[in-house]
């Protein structure tokens, strides 16, 4: 499925970006993490990677021309795919961008604008427009940038992806005393979807940090602030403020203003830091002696989200990682390969203590935003939704005999959780009142019939949506199935992938266990819960003979599917699935 790629914001001033430079042609093949372009913005040149794996089908925007945020700049997809329906998109995209600039155009002149020569001077306004920005400091608000000190820049936490609302400071580049130069990074930020670097857009000091290591913050929040040094941190929080700027909380706001004063405190601090430093460095020393370091000239360790995820997850040290990419920029592939030498692992090994006998111990790792997005839907979920459960137990023996039969056939592989997705598409068409959705005053019957299939990854779970589910055959229902279990474990997934679902199935019986019941993942009114194939005595003809059975959980929301309802439906997908020839006629 082809996706769109558009102009990102990639700063709170940001209306439209250059493309500066194209790392790939149309036809080439990228991978997720791979450089796609170079953007432009009114601040600096940020690198610009892909967030999928495909094929370049197209290209909306030539280099140095300036589009919109949000405007189509490039498709991926795979190799002659029809991408006709989505160019017509991109078309009205422009059409609307012309028309939002006409509008624009027409309310200056109409007040009396006194750049009389931007109806025919276009580039002479931009130019003069770049001019005010630099004047005003963009990072600022207009109303907070008159009274901030000259050379102050307050930093906010950018919005860099449509559905990010806030993201979390994976890791700071630099610390308060620090000096910063434009372009150089200032930190790793979490978003949703990837950790991205982010560069500073101007030259200074880095005199206050407003959020730690791994804590979250609202888009627009303050992150940091820029200056020369000697500036009064309390006042500058203060006037930002007083304007209505977000930052965060009173207390821990307090807590940074005293981190960045610590220039002004003297230098006690400093050679306090400095001998940790130094005892840091000692204990490290032999390690980084027998192992090679890799980073660029300038010091900075070049690496893809993906790949900088990654290392974080496996504990790597990435400057230890030999990159393959163009530049030695290090890739997925590289810390999937990589294998530390042999003294650094015996080194880790014997780093590694226990704990006492008899001593209570415990670590607090900061949750992922994958995570907390887990816990606010399923506590909506639990909070908000009327359940009740329902349980049946269904004869497997004439299923496993049609698997056996299906998978003799060459390039054919259908699992049982297959056949349980495919039966609960036909069972769902029979009983269209499970297929609903609650909508606060009214009840949503949908026609069509996507199906979620959960999937366990490290950071947490993904649903992946197999849509039509009831129009598609059991290979293609396999095929797409464990094409969807392989990139949500590789976190390849697009948001797109995992969103619509009318109903989901959850499946733990490759664990082992017998039954269970699951929290309704919303929109959908249902969710069923899979459990493992037993062998045990059942009764057949009135003689006790060794069978094999399997049970099914209903979880039903009471608003929108009532007992006999979900009762009917679990009956007629017992039929389906005790008798897999009926679901294909």
């Amino acid at each position: 499925m082809a996706e769109v790629v558009r102009m990102p914001k990639l700063s709170d001033t940001m209306t439209d970006g250059v493309i500066a430079k194209w790392h790939k042609k149309v036809g080439d093949k990228v991978k997720s993490g791979e450089l796609l372009a170079d953007i432009e913005t009114d601040k600096a040149t940020m690198e610009f990677e892909s967030f999928q794996d495909g094929v370049l089908l197209h290209i909306g925007v030539q280099e140095k021309q300036a589009v919109p945020v949000d405007s189509i700049i490039a498709i991926l997809g795979k190799e002659g795919e029809d991408i006709s329906g989505l160019l017509n998109g991109s078309t009205e995209d422009k059409q609307k961008a012309e028309g939002a600039d006409k509008k624009a155009d027409a309310g200056e002149n109409s007040d009396g604008d006194k750049k009389s020569s931007a109806d025919t001077k276009p580039d002479a306004t931009k130019e003069k427009s770049s001019d005010k920005k630099e004047e005003g400091k963009p990072a600022a608000s207009t109303s907070s940038a008159a009274k901030l000190p000259a050379g102050v820049e307050v930093v906010r936490m950018p919005k860099l992806s449509d559905t990010m609302t806030e993201g979390v400071l994976a890791k700071w580049h630099k610390k308060v005393g620090d000096k910063v130069k434009s372009g150089e990074l200032l930190a790793d930020i979490e978003t949703d979807k990837a950790t991205m670097e982010f560069e500073s857009f101007q030259d200074g000091v880095l005199i206050y940090q407003g959020i730690e290591e791994g804590k979250g913050t609202p888009v627009d929040s303050i992150i940091a602030i820029l200056g020369k040094g000697d500036e009064d941190v309390k006042a500058i929080l203060a006037s930002v403020q007083s304007d209505g700027g977000s930052s965060k909380p009173t207390a821990e706001s307090s807590d940074k203003k005293e981190s960045g004063e610590k220039k002004s405190e003297g230098t006690t601090d400093k050679e306090s830091s400095g001998s940790e430093k130094k005892e840091q460095s000692s204990s490290d020393k032999k390690e980084e002696s027998d192992t090679e370091t890799h980073t660029s000239s300038d010091g900075r360790i070049k690496a893809s989200p993906l790949a900088k995820a990654l290392a974080k997850e496996k504990g790597i040290d990435l400057s230890k990682v030999k990159g393959t990419a163009e530049n030695g920029r290090i890739t997925k592939a590289d810390i999937e390969n990589y294998k530390p030498s042999a003294a650094a692992a015996s080194g880790a090994k014997t780093g590694v203590s226990s704990a006492p006998l008899g001593k209570e111990e415990f670590r607090d790792e900061p949750a992922s935003q994958m995570r907390k997005t887990i816990a606010r839907r399923l506590l909506e979920s639990t909070q908000n939704t009327p359940v009740f459960y329902l349980n049946i137990e269904v004869d497997m023996d004439n299923a496993m005999t049609a698997r056996t039969a299906m998978n003799a056939i060459p390039d054919t592989k259908v699992s049982f959780n297959d056949l349980v997705i495919k039966a609960s598409a036909a069972a769902l068409r029979k009983h269209p009142q499970v297929n609903t959705s609650w909508m606060g005053d009214k009840v949503r019957y949908n026609s069509h019939i996507h199906i979620g299939m959960a999937v366990a990854v490290d950071d947490g779970l993904l649903v992946p949506v197999i849509r039509f589910a009831d129009q598609k055959s059991l290979s293609q229902i396999s095929v797409e199935a464990k094409d969807f279990g392989k990139r949500a474990k590789d976190k390849k997934l697009q948001p797109a992938e995992w969103e619509g679902n009318t109903f989901t199935v959850s499946n733990l019986g490759m664990f082992g266990i017998e039954s269970f019941t699951s929290i309704i993942n919303a929109p959908a009114s249902c969710i069923l819960s899979v459990g493992a194939i037993r062998q045990v005595p059942v009764v057949k003809n009135g003689a006790v003979v060794p069978g094999n059975t399997m049970m099914l959980s209903l979880a039903c929301d009471h608003r929108t599917v009532d007992g006999a309802t979900g009762a009917a439906f679990l009956q007629t997908l017992k039929i389906f699935i005790e008798n897999p020839v009926t679901m294909l006629v």
